[in-house]
């Protein structure tokens, strides 16, 4: 069997190659496994490079070569990983798009980044791209995963999986060396990804990361242990569940995978996460801000709904809880002969039950990052013996910035600027500016924007505005476009206010609202199911969404979690009137992103009236078709 140039030939190292170094030396040893019928089932590195092999000789069948793109419309599975590789390994550029992107973006995608096939899961995913493939001139060829609804269909582009993978042993016995040659060629300055931006602010970008960004955030992350304190080995399970279009998740899981042979498991849907936790229990755990607080709200929800005896059992343990994350903040995460003590008397009471029920009895290493998470939330973590270490970075520096470090972890911070990196705040703004070799190559076809972010001196633009906590520990205030400056001329940051409120189990969304007016209001989304079974134990009927946000008992839950919100803040800073939102905010409405983030913008404009109405200086509005009529000033 051929193989590419082993890794340890160059100061740098493709993913193929890395991948290729694996097979040759552990071509036995499992690295993936993917549920299928019920029964995890093994892949091993033989297995992986084979197919990811095969995947770049059948994309070199269908006339991809060097620098064209290839999409991949899928939720994370084994053939994900194999087309991105084969992609890398003849020279290609792989566009990953979200599973959730509706048709209209889709097209937008696949247009902008020109890609000429597009690798799609499943009949809805086929679905959406017939429907726009008119739109794209550059889309040749549309492969299907799996053929269930897809059989029937008749379309000249349409190609299934199996059918690829032939086309691909055709072109492997006529042109064995193809894989080789292109090895060789390879270049650090090869683009290897378009990552396209979340696009809360305008249409998504591009961000082009090279060879040498994924080497240098491989390198840097895993590795040195960047994010993972200490550094992964190949005993590490991975649990795969974040989509592997994103920067964190990709770092997370293909390229962990290559670098250390940790081994991944694929989540069966992001609707499993917290069944495939429990069954899976890996020893390394990144998860957003989001994931987390469900983790929080689920347990209190279970908690709530148990016998007096379990709820006595966990009441007494939370309390210990606290004891325990209060010290081990104090102690930046390091555990004392106190929290060991008291540890040692909850771990056989609550803490081993509830961390083997939420899937993260055995993990080492947890973190979390792509936003902020409530100090609260992790305090909690914190108190049952799982520590985590909140990281900072975003596409373009290929989520090289900062990291919490083992004993060095201080609660509200990023932590740390990564060795081998330059990180400042500016003078004027004090905006974080990053420059080191994971600095992207710029925007797809887009040379104004990528000057606007990544100046002649090589300095990355953020656009997060940053301070320094201590002289060492960096600490994110907010996105430089979200800073509201009220009409007094004060400087407020939503986000610190808004992680405060999902804090509660029952505020899913929260948006404050405040820029260039007298005070600041917020718009809450609650969180259908903890709200949903609150009114039932409370027994307050209800039918759907809307009718449970117009619950008064329900308004008055809100109140009391913004009145909670605001006894830890300055006046300036207190909410003082809100508004339920009567629907649950959806990528396809456009108010989310694919990665969940609200796009806030959308939300002022969409949500006028409830905005407005909340500076009009009365309780009522006429109509009511806008639900929420309970305003509260404080």
């Amino acid at each position: 069997m051929t193989t590419t140039e082993p890794a340890t030939r160059r100061d740098w190292a493709t993913i193929p190659a890395r991948i290729a170094e694996r097979a040759a030396l552990h071509p036995g040893r499992v690295c993936l496994r993917e549920k299928r019928f019920g029964i995890w089932q093994d892949v091993t590195w033989q297995q992986y490079w084979a197919n990811c092999r095969l995947a770049g000789y059948a994309l070199a069948a269908l006339g991809i070569g060097p620098g064209d793109r290839v999409a991949i419309h899928s939720e994370n599975r084994p053939e994900w990983l194999y087309t991105d590789v084969g992609a890398v390994a003849i020279r290609a550029i792989t566009v990953g798009l979200y599973s959730t992107n509706p048709a209209p973006e889709i097209a937008y995608l696949l247009r902008d980044s020109g890609a000429a096939v597009l690798v799609a899961e499943d009949q809805e995913q086929v679905d959406k791209a017939l429907e726009v493939e008119a739109q794209c001139p550059d889309l040749r060829w549309i492969v299907y995963l799996e053929p269930r609804g897809v059989r029937a269909y008749d379309h000249p582009k349409l190609l299934s999986w199996t059918e690829f993978l032939e086309r691909g042993r055709d072109h492997a016995a006529a042109h064995p060396e193809l894989l080789d040659r292109a090895a060789a060629a390879a270049t650090p300055d090869d683009v290897v990804t378009l990552m396209y931006t979340s696009g809360t602010t305008g249409p998504p970008k591009g961000a082009m990361l090279t060879v040498r960004n994924v080497d240098f955030a491989t390198r840097t992350l895993i590795v040195d242990g960047g994010l993972y304190d200490p550094p992964p080995t190949d005993s590490d399970v991975v649990l795969s569940y974040l989509p592997l279009c994103h920067v964190v998740e990709r770092a997370a899981t293909e390229w962990c995978n290559a670098a250390t042979g940790s081994t991944v498991h694929f989540a069966e849907s992001i609707d499993t996460v917290q069944a495939n936790l429990r069954e899976v229990q890996p020893t390394l755990f990144f998860a957003v801000p989001r994931i987390w607080e469900k983790i929080y709200a689920g347990v209190e929800v279970k908690m709530n709904a148990a016998s007096p005896l379990k709820r006595a059992v966990y009441g007494f343990g939370m309390r210990l809880a606290a004891r325990i994350g209060d010290e081990l903040v104090r102690a930046e995460g390091s555990h004392t002969a106190r929290t060991r003590l008291l540890y040692a008397l909850g771990y056989p009471l609550l803490f081993r039950s509830l961390r083997d029920r939420i899937g993260l009895r055995k993990v080492r290493v947890a973190s979390s990052g792509a936003a902020p998470i409530s100090p609260d939330v992790l305090r909690f973590f914190f108190g049952i013996g799982v520590v985590i270490s909140e990281a900072y970075g975003m596409t373009e520096n290929a989520a090289v910035a900062t990291a919490n470090r083992r004993g060095r972890v201080k609660l509200g911070t990023v932590g740390q600027p990564h060795s081998g990196t330059e990180l400042r705040l500016d003078q004027r703004t004090n905006e974080i500016l990053t420059r080191h070799p994971g600095n992207f190559a710029g925007y797809w076809r887009n040379p104004g924007k990528t000057a606007e972010v990544l100046d002649e001196d090589g300095w990355l633009h953020t656009g997060d505005v940053g301070a320094w906590v201590d002289g060492s520990h960096l600490k994110i205030v907010d996105r430089i476009k979200d800073v509201i400056i009220t009409s007094g001329g004060k400087n407020v940051a939503p986000s610190e206010l808004e992680n405060s409120l999902k804090t509660s189990p029952y505020i899913k969304e929260a948006v404050v609202v405040g820029d260039r007016r007298a005070y600041l209001t917020v718009l809450i989304g609650i969180e259908p199911d903890t709200v949903g079974d609150w009114a039932q134990r409370a027994r307050i009927p209800y039918t759907t969404y809307r009718d449970l946000t117009e619950k008064e008992q329900v308004l008055e839950l809100v109140q009391a979690v913004i009145k909670q919100a605001n006894a830890k803040v300055a006046r300036v800073e207190q909410i003082r009137k809100f508004r339920v939102i009567p629907k649950e905010l959806d990528h396809d409405d456009g108010e989310l992103t694919a990665t969940q983030k609200v796009k806030r913008a959308t939300l002022h404009e969409r949500f006028a009236d409830l905005v407005e109405d909340m500076y009009a200086n009365r309780k009522d509005r006429p109509g009511g078709d806008l639900v929420e009529v309970h305003t509260w000033t404080s």
